[in-house]
């Protein structure tokens, strides 16, 4: 009888860890589901950007840009540093989760040539806080 108990409670802990890592994967896919994410996740790749040069590439509003970068944020996928008044967004380096180690891989080489990408990283040397973040 404990054997077959034990035997539960190993399978239990079997599945809340698969459930844990289902939730992670599920988290990081839904992460990327929206394009302006997709979007951020492509200029990021590039250097480290803070809220309103994000906002000027995209033209969204500031607290639309907030709101993607903390579904970004917490599937694992950005980080940020504070430097005084700035908040300095960068790809996170995916050591905490599989799934965004392989996907920000991967994402390095998908997209390059969508249109809408293309434009974007063109302009990018452009979008600097200096000029536009007041």
């Amino acid at each position: 009888m404990l054997q077959g108990t034990l035997a539960c409670v190993h399978h239990a802990r079997v599945d809340a860890f698969r459930g844990d890592a289902m939730r992670e994967f599920i988290k990081v896919m839904k992460a990327l589901s929206d394009p302006n994410r997709v979007k951020m996740i492509k200029m990021l790749q590039r250097r480290v950007m803070c809220v309103c040069e994000l906002q000027g590439a995209l033209g969204l509003a500031q607290s639309t840009v907030s709101k993607h970068l903390k579904i970004l944020e917490e599937a694992g996928m950005i980080t940020y540093l504070k430097d005084g008044l700035w908040v300095n967004y960068r790809l996170a380096d995916g050591a905490k989760n599989q799934y965004v180690a392989s996907l920000l891989g991967n994402l390095r080489h998908w997209l390059e040539d969508d249109p809408e990408v293309e434009a974007l990283l063109f302009r990018l040397p452009e979008i600097r806080r200096e000029f536009i973040c007041k």
